[in-house]
């Protein structure tokens, strides 16, 4: 029977008994989805499941009440109406002195690692860290809160100082964000092919924390800088922005241009975690996502120490000061290069400090919530977190570049490329300029020694498209067009027409099938002395990185 019968006349249209009622309150969309972790661990079976937004953030917008109202198995409520209802239980992963208001027994978790930062408007002084404080936790000097979850012991000493009185309810659980992320190491794999980082590419993951102290309040240029410096063949760059920048500015707006140049911009509510088990690196700041980066084992940058807006007390804080730092306006290749092979920065005694029981949050906390469901026994299995799903960035792995500025050489038959997404803003030279057909404007159409369509197309043939190709732009050194997944139909400026074909067992297929990849390395086989007459007799073997790609030629129609 549901406990409070009174306050929910709609029960008897209900098919399945409500044995309990769990409300899910967020303040932004950071909180809203840190609670679905923890919620996760709820059999659905007898639960009716509710979710509204405490009022108050700066950071609540609209974006966040539809991503509510998206949700399969929830049934959202304003504050006023859900103050008004009892509820079995209350999670929320930030905490506010309004919520002494739910008639509910009250769960509050961190929304990041642990508790970090410096936020006066919530804490009411500039020593507590955000949650710990007693603004927070107590109304009319009383703790309304039944259960503080903490994610290391660490934060009791903090707790003692800021508000002793929550000490009765404080709680060490661990971080189930944090081991969702372990249990979804096994589809990592996975996860570096949603995000275009195949064959022997590094990914690389940009991140920020909001204000103006973060990576990308610093250095908004970074994105599209890192895109351009890095050789797109050999590393891909992801870019994480905290939920909090989306709900004040356009991140797809600001980042078009490095979106264009192939950085992977992952949305807000979903993907971060998923990128993080997938990176080789990371840069970013003071953020929860770089520190769980590190605690990952990943390599790790740091843009911004965010010292000012820290709890000198607190692991996020020595995290800032012992994390090896990125020189914004230095070498960043160089940079990257150096922090993925050389000897990593050990950061686990920082990080250790806050992720206790690694492993075993969900251990910790499903009997936990299920002791406050009187009508309800806690499942016999063992308790576990879903892995993450993949990620699906903006815009998808798929798309890739449109134009680039080459650099190569030969030695023999093989051709070695590197290949960086064109910027109009960087004037720096590099090589040649390559391009697809759909490039848009006419500015480097002209100057271009490849040019490539992509994608075979019946109703203009290749022999033809190449031919309106070499009239329009007699400069080009090679002009390509793709017949098929794995077949390709060049000109050379001297009119020779070549079919290509990717030999089989070599190399990854995305590079195999790559016609701007191959007539760029023609043209620069060319540009080194190569005769044209032996591209049919010995072939080119590509490589960029340590990819290799074997190439055979014969003279086409």
């Amino acid at each position: 029977m549901p406990s409070h019968p009174h306050a929910w006349p709609a029960d008897r249209w209900n098919t399945e008994p409500v044995k309990a009622r769990v409300l899910a309150v967020a303040r932004t969309l950071t909180s809203a989805t840190r609670v679905l972790d923890v919620l996760s661990l709820l059999s659905p079976e007898g639960v009716e499941r509710y979710f509204t937004v405490n009022p108050g953030s700066a950071f609540a917008d609209r974006a966040l009440d539809e991503y509510l109202h998206g949700l399969p198995g929830f049934t959202v409520l304003d504050w006023e109406e859900a103050v008004r209802l009892r509820f079995d239980l209350a999670v929320s992963c930030a905490v506010h002195s309004s919520m002494h208001r739910l008639d509910a027994r009250l769960v509050v978790l961190p929304h990041g690692a642990g508790y970090n930062r410096l936020v006066t408007e919530s804490t009411g002084d500039t020593v507590s860290a955000a949650g710990l404080s007693r603004n927070e936790l107590t109304h009319r000097g009383r703790v309304f809160v039944d259960v503080l979850g903490l994610s290391h012991p660490e934060q009791l000493d903090r707790l003692r100082i800021s508000c002793p009185e929550a000490l009765d309810v404080a709680r060490v659980v661990g971080d189930p964000c944090f081991d969702r992320m372990l249990g979804s190491r096994r589809s990592r794999d996975g996860y570096r092919a949603a995000l275009g980082a195949t064959g022997s590419r590094r990914l690389v993951v940009l991140s920020s924390t909001w204000s103006a102290h973060s990576s990308f309040g610093r250095r908004p240029d970074l994105p599209q800088r890192l895109v351009r410096q890095l050789p797109a063949d050999e590393y891909t760059v992801a870019v994480v922005l905290h939920p909090n920048v989306w709900s004040r500015h356009d991140p797809e707006a600001l980042l078009d241009a490095a979106c264009r140049m192939g950085l992977r911009l992952i949305p807000p509510h979903q993907g971060w975690q998923a990128a993080l088990v997938a990176a080789d690196c990371v840069i970013g700041d003071h953020g929860s996502v770089t520190f769980y980066g590190a605690a990952l084992n990943r390599r790790t940058l740091l843009v911004a120490t965010g010292a000012a807006e820290l709890d000198p007390r607190s692991p996020s804080y020595a995290f800032g000061q012992a994390a090896p730092a990125l020189d914004p306006d230095g070498d960043l290749a160089a940079q990257v290069e150096r922090a993925l092979t050389e000897e990593p920065a050990d950061l686990s005694s920082i990080t250790d400090r806050s992720l206790a029981h690694r492993g075993e949050s969900a251990r910790l906390l499903r009997p936990l919530l299920y002791s406050f469901l009187d009508g309800l026994d806690e499942p016999g299995d063992e308790p576990t977190l879903p892995p993450y799903p993949r990620p699906v960035p903006h815009p998808p792995a798929t798309e890739r570049p449109t134009a680039y500025d080459v650099e190569g050489r030969s030695e023999g038959t093989e051709v070695s490329l590197r290949r960086y997404p064109f910027d109009p803003k960087d004037h720096t030279p590099r090589g040649f300029h390559a391009l697809t057909d759909d490039h848009p404007g006419d500015a480097l159409r002209y100057t271009a020694e490849v040019l490539a369509r992509t994608e075979a197309h019946a109703e203009l043939p290749a022999a033809r498209w190449l031919a309106d190709r070499a009239a329009e732009l007699p400069g080009l050194t090679v002009a390509v067009a793709a017949l098929g997944p794995a077949r390709h139909l060049l000109r050379l400026r001297t009119g020779l027409l070549l079919e290509a074909r990717a030999e089989p067992g070599w190399g990854d297929s995305d590079l195999a099938v790559d016609p701007l990849l191959l007539g760029s390395a023609v043209a620069c086989w060319l540009a080194d002395g190569g005769d044209q007459a032996g591209l049919p007799a010995h072939g080119l073997t590509v490589r960029t990185g340590e990819h290799r790609t074997r190439v055979s030629f014969r003279t086409g129609p």
